[in-house]
């Protein structure tokens, strides 16, 4: 008899995993949460810096002005760019729903699913280009990233009347 193996994704997940009891308290737990924040993440500082260093366009960062309060937005090109975490944004979130401790957590990141959704239509009915970037894109490849997004830029450009 074949011994089965783990089912993994690119990252070295195991997806197939049951879900174990939590090994924090309560309390711990909730001061560990509430140190994550929305904005100035490692994350969006270094692709911040690195569309600086790429793209010689004027763009803002976390402006609450533009409906959704994007993680970047090119106002001349109406453009605007959103960086997603797999875990709060839900990457694949069906295939690993099942591992989540409580309701709470489902309810939450199937709310910011929906919110996300709500928000790029809302913006592209506004005439807004949108663009979503997963957070494990940027972890394989920031710079390539950062290129495409910087080519796609020049391409709007020439694409204005």
């Amino acid at each position: 008899m074949a011994k089965r193996t783990r089912q993994r994704n690119f990252q070295g997940r195991n997806f197939r995993k049951k879900r174990r009891n939590d090994v924090l308290n309560q309390k711990r737990r909730s001061t560990l949460m509430g140190r994550i924040r929305s904005s100035g993440s490692k994350m969006e500082i270094q692709f911040v810096e690195a569309l600086k260093s790429s793209c010689k366009r004027p763009f803002s960062v976390n402006d609450p002005t533009v409906f959704g309060k994007p993680d970047v937005a090119f106002f001349k090109l109406k453009v605007c760019i959103f960086l997603d975490s797999d875990f709060w944004h839900g990457w694949q979130y069906p295939r690993w729903k099942h591992l989540l401790k409580s309701d709470f957590w489902r309810q939450k990141i199937e709310r910011n699913r929906e919110r996300d959704r709500q928000v790029s239509r809302k913006l592209r009915q506004q005439k807004w280009r949108v663009v979503r970037v997963w957070e494990h894109n940027l972890r394989k490849n920031l710079e390539g990233t950062v290129i495409g997004i910087v080519e796609s830029l020049k391409t709007q450009r020439r694409m204005e009347p």
